[in-house]
């Protein structure tokens, strides 16, 4: 099934999104750090994003880029880079869950080595968004497929934080990037408590091979360490390691102690496998940490 399409509504026109453009820059965000903010609705397949309110347009949302956004460099230079890049595929659209315990932590899953798309990287879960989903319906799904979590009706409530522009590989000094994503980042507040939704989790050894919960302090400290940027006061008083559960090759489960540091990484300039939160994740958690303030 082909994947959810991207609109953008320019100067009162839906235009669709090519391979090669920039979400954020095609909607005049490309000034200053961001982010920025934006109306979009969700309409039969297809999500439309705009600077200026229109009719169905639910509230403003921020929108994001990492700093080192290929697509922004790219747009910086001659067009000869660009010409290499797909010319027949559009941006694709996915939803990423991020799923809050009655006490107050969230859920981040490892990626194993072997996918080809953003491998031994942390995140939340999530995946593309078919045409017939709507928003909340797909990050449920990809909940269920990635995790094992089906949550009961009734008994949690969700709210949209914000979308993120997300490219792959990350950064052009690891190649012209093949993949081009947005992502729509979805808060799951669920009344069950983190020590009842883990006895759930029965993650999927193809998109999972770890999860953690992370506290709200912790999670500040790694919004904080985006890269090329840090805040040493949230950084004060972390705990050297953080308790995780790891997948065995036969599919059970173990506990794992994953160093604090390595989840204070910044994404690698070059194509190497450090493990690291992805910075995506990282800007969604900023976004769960304001929610929580409010």
């Amino acid at each position: 099934m082909a994947a959810a399409r991207l609109l953008l509504r320019l100067a009162g026109r839906l235009e669709s999104v090519n391979f090669a453009q920039s979400v954020c820059g095609l909607l005049g965000a490309g000034q200053g750090p961001g982010p920025w903010y934006i109306h979009c609705s969700w309409q039969r397949g297809q999500l439309i994003l705009s600077s200026s309110s229109f009719p169905g347009a639910l509230e403003r949302l921020p929108i994001q880029r990492p700093p080192f956004c290929p697509f922004a460099a790219l747009g910086q230079q001659p067009g000869g880079s660009r010409m290499e890049l797909p010319t027949n595929r559009g941006v694709e659209v996915g939803v990423a869950v991020i799923l809050q315990s009655s006490d107050q932590t969230v859920l981040l899953t490892r990626r194993p080595c072997t996918l080809r798309i953003s491998p031994n990287v942390w995140v939340p879960p999530g995946g593309h968004m078919e045409p017939d989903e709507e928003i909340l319906e797909c990050g449920l799904r990809e909940l269920q497929e990635e995790c094992g979590l089906q949550l009961p009706p009734n008994q949690f409530s969700c709210v949209l934080l914000g979308l993120w522009e997300s490219a792959y590989p990350p950064r052009l000094s690891w190649g012209l990037p093949r993949h081009h994503h947005l992502f729509l980042f979805v808060l799951v507040i669920s009344q069950e408590s983190q020590q009842q939704l883990q006895a759930r989790i029965q993650v999927n050894p193809k998109e999972v091979n770890a999860f953690m919960w992370l506290e709200p302090d912790v999670a500040a400290a790694v919004a904080a360490r985006e890269d090329g940027t840090e805040t040493l006061r949230l950084l004060q008083g972390l705990p050297p390691s953080l308790s995780a559960t790891e997948l065995k090759d036969d599919r059970e489960t173990q506990p794992l102690i994953l160093p604090m540091s390595t989840l204070l990484r910044t994404t690698p300039t070059t194509a190497e496998d450090k493990e690291h939160v992805n910075t995506g994740a990282k800007f969604a958690l900023k976004l769960w940490l304001q929610h929580l303030g409010r």
